[in-house]
């Protein structure tokens, strides 16, 4: 049987950390959660992901972002360079906190490279969908 896919949910809300986690299991997929973009990048390079779920407000408005910033780092000095292709789906509250709209089409300059935008409250079965789509 093959191995199941390993996803790094990174989100400082718990309640919704656990809900997907138990979601995400029952699709067979095995979670790694952590609860602020810091712990992430650590938990990152011990787990080594198939897939990064990723919240964007957490111990600051633009944690998340920073943390794919670093993950996309293609420097041969970057710690995380061995990371730079693993998915990342983004999570977000922005647009309800800050009335900001953010897409995949906006200016990489200002984005880090991201697979999928999910904007909370999650719909479940769109994540699941995304999630299958970037763990082929």
């Amino acid at each position: 049987m093959a191995m199941a896919k390993k996803i790094l949910l990174v989100d400082d809300d718990k309640d919704l950390v656990t809900s997907l986690s138990q979601a995400l299991k029952t699709k067979g997929y095995d979670v790694v959660a952590a609860y602020s973009g810091a712990e992430g990048l650590k938990v990152l390079t011990e787990v080594k992901p198939d897939l990064i779920i990723l919240d964007v407000m957490m111990e600051t408005d633009t944690a998340g972002f920073e943390a794919a910033y670093q993950i996309r780092n293609k420097r041969e000095t970057s710690k995380y360079k061995d990371f730079n292709n693993i998915p990342i789906i983004i999570l977000t509250a922005i647009n309800q906190v800050t009335n900001s709209r953010f897409s995949l089409n906006q200016s990489e300059s200002f984005l880090p490279s991201v697979n999928e935008f999910l904007t909370k409250p999650i719909d479940i079965d769109e994540l699941i969908a995304k999630v299958e789509r970037s763990v082929k």
